[in-house]
């Protein structure tokens, strides 16, 4: 397994590449440059000819580009344009306040999903399936700003009961949480009914029945573990799409994440931590789905046996 993982790290490098090109050039690509936004229209067309001159700005882009690689591949991600601070450091400064919401916002999904997915499962086509269906259309097709801006307007303006901006307080994460929470929630409660449509009625769940198993034991150790492959897959997917996907809720709430660091990087055409963000945010999200593929061994033993094969067969060649 160890070689497996090794291998997965290393294609890292292939996709850290195409990212910083993608993201370098489109950037670059947008009207105007960093130079525009420091100076304003205060500043004089030559002065800040002499600023772009000692930024290597005024460098072709091509050059820039490999300049920039050149600095990546020895662990540089740069200096940042606009605060002249070293973009790791910033990151990193960032990255505490994102996992947090990531996380809290996964648990507010599982609290809600896992529950609510089962027993319209259990129960398919009655009437707590059908409102679990209902709810996770509405809970997909209702937009995240559209329901964080209700969720200041009632908790927060109205009754009082959560701060609305800000990371100040424990209470602060809740809104920010619950408005994510309830999109991620939606996705992965259609998945466990489908999931477990697939096996609630498979042969071995009548012979744990059969044995004298309580329906509740043959749901939650047989049924319940043998249906979550998929489920893994979609929390873990959500999960990383929440490390650098939560742009709009962190804007919304000002909730000071990288998300929010992004948003403000691209209006301040900060090219260096707009790139470095990206990339490393990519990097985070690869290795959480790498936690889930492994996660697959402890829940499903046939998969553990494949990784081993894997290795095995890496270690002969």
């Amino acid at each position: 397994m160890s070689r497996y993982v090794i291998k997965r790290l290393l294609l890292l490098i292939p996709i850290m590449l195409a990212v910083s090109f993608i993201v370098y050039f489109i950037i670059d690509f947008a009207p105007g440059d960093v130079v525009d936004i420091i100076a304003g229209n205060e500043m004089s067309e030559q002065h800040k000819q002499i600023m772009r001159e000692e930024m290597g700005l005024n460098d072709p882009l091509p050059f820039r580009y490999l300049r920039y690689m050149a600095g990546l591949l020895r662990g540089d991600l740069g200096i940042s344009y606009v605060t002249n601070k070293d973009v790791f450091d910033v990151y990193m400064m960032r990255l505490p306040a994102t996992l947090q919401l990531a996380t809290a916002c996964t648990v507010v999904a599982l609290l809600i999903a896992i529950p609510l997915g089962i027993n319209a499962a259990v129960h398919q086509n009655s009437w707590i399936d059908s409102c679990s269906t209902v709810l996770g259309l509405l809970g997909i097709s209702i937009p995240i700003f559209w329901l964080g801006l209700m969720m200041i307007l009632v908790f927060s303006l109205n009754l009082g009961w959560f701060p609305s901006i800000g990371n100040d307080s424990p209470l602060s994460i809740v809104l920010p949480a619950v408005t994510v929470g309830v999109g991620q929630a939606a996705l992965i409660m259609r998945t466990t009914r489908s999931s477990m449509l697939e096996v609630i009625r498979q042969d071995y769940l009548r012979t744990a029945r059969a044995k004298g198993a309580s329906e509740k034991a043959v749901i939650r150790k047989h049924a319940f573990k043998n249906a979550l492959i998929p489920i893994l897959t979609v929390i873990g997917t959500q999960y990383g799409a929440a490390l650098g996907g939560a742009v709009v809720t962190e804007t919304v709430f000002a909730w000071p994440g990288v998300g929010r660091l992004m948003v403000d990087s691209i209006n301040n055409r900060d090219t260096q931590m707009v790139t470095g963000a990206i990339i490393l945010t990519t990097m985070l999200s690869s290795v959480v789905i790498l936690l889930i593929d492994l996660a697959y061994a402890f829940v499903d033993p046939r998969i553990k046996a494949r990784y081993m094969k894997r290795g095995d067969n890496l270690g002969r060649k």
